[in-house]
């Protein structure tokens, strides 16, 4: 009796002072991991957010530089100069410039589908397009593939959230935060884009996903009987309407595509932008891909491409460009009883570029090629 006692108080100090190994314990369901819908009217985010463009700094009386504030929509951060210098443009590579456009079009065009696949080891995103991208919250960089640019990246876990950052140049990140909430079940995705320290932000806001069928009503809930009708018979359902929820479904089917250049401003043209040969540079890269293409075209599906150019002192241009894929759908809209013809954008891509005159058409239409291509990835990979 005795060397039994004795065992089992060994037995006890042992396992408290580890010991004995403790049995492993099941994983449990990490709370971020399912399938997520965006709720826009719950989101909120600056309708410009981003970096300040590479150009945005200014010189004081002093001769340092500094930032103008957020710069977007007039706003100032004030304190400096009141007749700054110039704008001073910042050395920016074009890997640099990439990474800034992939982040800053994906902040402005919030996935609105989000699948988690939370492991202990790793953390797999997939958007409704069917992209996807692993990360391991292990607090050490790696190095991951988003729509051709290369990210310096780091995770990490805080109790149920998921921390993401990622590095666009030395002096600039973005960083992801993911985190869950019960009641009403949530995920709220934070995005900051620092700069220096500081910058803009936007909150997304996840609901469940939900899939196509509707939920029966309690067993326990009394209905009323239509007058005339038999009593415990069935009451007329409307069909439900049932529509393809697979991701890049919108865009199965795409085999021909119009292209649409908006008119060219004058200082646009002066800093060496060519209307006919953006349009046809893009054409060109349309028709390489297989597509049957419709020039100076915004009839049924069409990539709608805007420029806007502007010159700086010391004889840089500037120009920002987008490049959009629109087409057309009739939607019931809240406010309307009949269903009405309304513009679609299923992919928009938008950037910033400074250079020489003599160099800046090549590198815009060098940038616009580049989007061009996403999107044609993306509309081949959905017919896969």
């Amino acid at each position: 009796m005795k060397s039994s006692l004795a065992l089992a108080a060994l037995m006890t100090a042992a396992a408290a002072g580890g010991l004995l190994p403790t049995p492993a314990r099941a994983q449990e369901r990490s709370p971020l991991a399912g399938v997520w819908t965006l709720n826009r009217s719950l989101s909120e985010a600056p309708r410009e957010i981003g970096f300040n463009p590479a150009w945005m700094t200014t010189a004081g009386a002093d001769g340092q530089t500094g930032a103008t504030g957020r710069g977007r929509g007039g706003r100032s951060s004030g304190g400096g100069s009141r007749n700054p210098a110039p704008f001073a443009a910042r050395p920016e590579s074009y890997e640099d410039s990439r990474r800034t456009q992939v982040m800053t079009a994906e902040a402005r065009n919030p996935p609105t589908r989000l699948t988690i696949v939370d492991t202990l080891a790793a953390v797999t995103i997939t958007n409704e397009l069917g992209q996807s991208r692993t990360v391991h919250p292990d607090g050490r960089q790696e190095s991951i593939e988003l729509q051709g640019a290369s990210f310096s990246v780091s995770s990490k876990r805080v109790g149920d959230q998921l921390s993401v950052r990622y590095t666009v140049d030395q002096t600039r990140e973005v960083r992801y935060s993911y985190s869950f909430t019960p009641n009403p079940a949530r995920l709220t995705v934070e995005v900051q884009f620092l700069e220096h320290g500081a910058g803009d932000k936007a909150t997304r806001v996840y609901e469940p996903g939900t899939g196509t069928e509707t939920a029966a009503p309690p067993a326990n809930t009394a209905t009323a009987t239509p007058a005339g009708a038999t009593p415990g018979a069935s009451p007329k359902q409307p069909a439900q309407e049932t529509f393809d929820q697979r991701p890049g479904a919108e865009l199965r089917g795409l085999t021909t595509l119009g292209i649409l250049v908006e008119t060219l401003s004058a200082q646009a043209v002066a800093c060496g932008l060519n209307q006919d040969a953006i349009e046809g540079a893009l054409s060109k890269r349309l028709t390489d891909a297989g597509f049957t293409v419709r020039r100076n075209s915004d009839e049924d599906t069409y990539v709608y491409v805007n420029i806007m150019t502007t010159s700086l002192s010391g004889g840089l241009c500037a120009s920002r460009y987008d490049a959009f894929l629109y087409t057309h759908a009739t939607a019931k809209l809240s406010y309307r009883e009949q269903p009405v013809l309304v513009q679609v954008s299923l992919m928009h891509r938008g950037g910033l570029g400074t250079s020489a005159p003599g160099a800046h058409g090549t590198a815009v239409v060098r940038g616009l090629e580049g989007y061009v291509d996403l999107f044609v990835t993306q509309i081949k990979d959905a017919n896969k």
